[in-house]
């Protein structure tokens, strides 16, 4: 310690005597006092107004996973239902690479043209695995997010994927509440978030590429069969004509299926999405669609349908987290599971005893 005191008189540096080390908090900055949470009534009164804000924060109470914020969030709604119901929902998926971020950008940007408000929303399949969000594909819808009647929402962060995917439809009644009159609900990935999507949604758009050879390898029967719309996406340049014979193999495919519970055909249409060719038409294939289910009284149907399926998931799931959280039957899991994986006890009885164990509960 002597050797490092004596050294600076062979250096630059001084050494001041009586000058004490900063504090490591600037002492002049004041902490900002945190904003007391809005009552249901305030967070009400301005999302009915089409206040942003009110709406992020009450879409944020959705998303918590704390009982508090749940009891606002469920009045929030509660009093949002009446107001809602009056938008397009619309379902985008797609696989990965196909350019739904900025199809959505496009599509978004001539459906606002004709005036109106639009929310888009995501279902993240992998936030049930990392507990976090993607973030990524707002920065990629670069004029859509920063358009005054434009407003993005990136999936819930935590959860199950049905849970998640209640907390999405939860925003949907939020955002019309505060007019918003066209809903995205775009899904990251394929898989089973395209059915929960789907059961949430009036018009089904799943966009595909061309250019491979075996276009209808790999998809599922199930997606396409929910599909109301194919669309074709980066039909330019060089690959206009795989695009187009990527259309007919779609065409084709769709002949095999099933008439739709609508009676609506769904159509196959190519587009480009970076230089903005067919946009007009993709959209006025939406249009006619909407128009079709309105007139056959397939619109009320399917709402109602969609209605008493949320109803039923929602029940699903709070008695499996109700079931699950109990420290009594958690204890028992354990000690059964054991008995399961020792093979003394069969599966199907350890279950039965568990389940009897929590229904004769008070």
């Amino acid at each position: 310690m002597k050797h490092i005191e004596n050294s600076h008189e062979y250096s630059g540096l001084a050494v001041n005597s009586g000058v004490s080390q900063p504090p490591s908090v600037n002492p002049y900055m004041q902490r900002r006092k945190r904003k007391p949470l809005p009552s249901s009534s305030e967070l009400v009164e301005g999302i009915l107004k089409g206040d942003v804000t009110m709406l992020s924060r009450a879409v944020t109470l959705v998303e918590s996973l704390s009982p508090s914020h749940q009891a606002v969030a469920q009045e929030v709604i509660e009093k949002c239902l009446p107001y809602s119901g009056n938008s397009r929902r619309i379902g985008i998926t797609g696989v990965p690479g196909a350019g739904k971020s900025t199809s959505i950008d496009v599509f978004g940007l001539h459906v606002l043209k004709d005036g109106g408000k639009l929310a888009v929303l995501a279902i993240d399949p992998s936030s049930e695995r990392t507990k976090g969000s993607i973030l990524g594909d707002k920065t990629r819808m670069e004029k859509l997010a920063v358009h005054p009647n434009a407003f993005i929402r990136p999936s819930p962060s935590a959860g199950s994927l049905g849970g998640v995917a209640r907390k999405t439809r939860e925003t949907i009644v939020l955002c019309e509440a505060a007019g918003f009159n066209n809903i995205f609900v775009e899904t990251v990935g394929v898989g089973q978030s395209e059915t929960a999507v789907h059961s949430m949604v009036d018009f089904f758009l799943l966009i595909q590429l061309a250019g491979t050879g075996d276009e209808l390898q790999g998809i599922k029967r199930g997606i396409m069969e929910m599909a109301d719309g194919i669309v074709i996406n980066k039909a330019d340049g060089e690959n206009i004509k795989p695009a187009q014979l990527a259309q007919a193999q779609f065409r084709s495919a769709l002949q095999l299926f099933p008439p739709t519970a609508s009676g609506w055909k769904p159509e196959v249409l190519t587009y480009s999405g970076y230089f903005e060719l067919g946009i007009p038409e993709v959209w006025d294939m939406v249009d006619r669609y909407f128009d079709f289910v309105t007139a056959n009284g397939y619109f009320d149907i399917k709402r109602r349908q969609q209605a008493r399926y949320w109803m039923l998931e929602t029940i699903d799931e709070q008695l499996r987290n109700h079931f699950y959280h109990n420290p009594d039957i958690a204890a028992m899991l354990a000690e059964k599971e054991q008995l399961v994986l020792s093979n003394k006890l069969s599966s199907f009885i350890a279950a039965r005893d568990v389940l009897q164990a929590y229904f004769s509960q008070k």
